[in-house]
């Protein structure tokens, strides 16, 4: 298939250090070329691919440091896509809803593969309104606030086999990664760590719109605590020596996660998660497999104080068949054929009646 992946321009493709969707994206990508595909991805031009590369933007945004309006590049990658068209059977996007109002009028089948949380008032106007607009979950848990969207699939997010070496043996401390935010809760993480008296090592990121919650929550969480290490942003390789050599990861969410890509990273290396019942994190932890679920900071303290019971290796296969880039790319290969097939008897069946005018 010809395919055509268009990624957000915030991050690259794959992101140096923090970035979900961007990630995803590239696993996809390299996984469809391996197996065959023709595959132009949209994307920043320090992105990294085995595709062909249509670079939208010199350079991710947020590491150029762009504070503008992010839409003026996004309504230009999406003229950039338009004017490729004739190259491609299928469009894939995960950035949003801008292609909205030309998705049904276009002369290529759309695919949308929806990322973040969907929880706003007005999702339900844009949804209703765009019925005709195929999408994708990455949970079952995401669609609820919209669950008379148009809803082809859900496809889980997924990770190549060989990403992140299985660790079987852990050392004695817990692992936070993600955004410093109040939806991420590193506070409740600080507190479970405490309790337990295990050092945390954190690995996250500040946006520009969470610092004051950084110092006014998190900072004075920080002084004068010697078992929570402060790390900032890692790569792939300071994952794999962060979570692979985790007790466990803490993932204490307070919002309804749409996936939580974190969760199987830390699979992938044999550690099992902590976390919140909340949003996707009961589809993708099964109790007592590759983790446990908790709905208080008491529950959270007894699951780790349990967790060394979990069997690292039955959490590496479980990982293997259940996240794999493979079943990911399977998943969507079925949705391309799909929307290719549908687009396909719709032009058959619009042909006759010309003629017989």
């Amino acid at each position: 298939m010809r395919i055509a992946q268009i990624s957000p321009l915030h991050e690259s493709v794959p992101p140096r250090r923090y970035g979900g969707t961007e990630r995803v994206v590239h696993y996809l990508t390299e996984e469809l070329v391996r197996r065959g595909h023709e595959v132009v991805l949209f994307a920043s031009g320090d992105s990294t691919t085995s595709a062909e590369l249509y670079p939208c933007v010199p350079e991710a945004l947020r590491l150029a440091g762009y504070t503008g309006d992010p839409t003026v590049y996004e309504v230009i990658q999406l003229d950039q896509v338009v004017a490729e068209l004739d190259r491609f059977e299928i469009l894939h996007f995960h950035t949003g809803h801008l292609h909205f109002p030309l998705a049904s009028r276009l002369p290529v089948p759309v695919l949308n593969t929806l990322h973040g949380p969907l929880t706003a008032p007005e999702h339900g106007d844009l949804y209703g309104r765009f019925q005709s607009v195929p999408l994708v979950s990455i949970s079952e848990a995401q669609r609820r606030p919209v669950p008379d969207a148009h809803w082809l699939g859900t496809v889980p997010h997924g990770l190549p086999l060989d990403l992140y070496r299985f660790e079987p043996s852990p050392l004695p401390y817990l692992a936070f990664i993600g955004r410093v935010s109040p939806e991420k809760r590193l506070d409740r993480a600080i507190e479970i760590a405490t309790a337990v008296g295990l050092p945390l090592k954190v690995a996250a990121k500040i946006d520009r719109a969470d610092n004051a919650y950084f110092r006014e929550v998190i900072e004075p969480m920080l002084q004068g605590n010697p078992l929570v290490e402060f790390i900032g942003e890692v790569d792939d390789a300071g994952k794999q020596e962060l979570l692979g050599h985790a007790l466990a990861l803490l993932f204490p969410i307070d919002w309804p996660e749409p996936f939580g890509l974190v969760m199987i990273e830390a699979n992938a290396c044999g550690t099992p998660v902590v976390a919140w019942r909340n949003g996707s994190t009961p589809e993708v932890i099964k109790e007592g497999v590759n983790g446990t679920l908790v709905a208080s900071i008491d529950e959270a303290i007894k699951a780790v104080r349990r967790i060394e019971g979990l069997d690292r290796e039955r959490i590496r296969a479980n990982f293997e068949v259940r996240f794999s880039a493979a079943r990911q790319a399977e998943d969507y290969e079925h949705l391309y054929r799909h929307l290719i097939q549908a687009r396909h008897s719709q032009v058959q069946a619009v042909v006759p009646r010309l003629h017989a005018a």
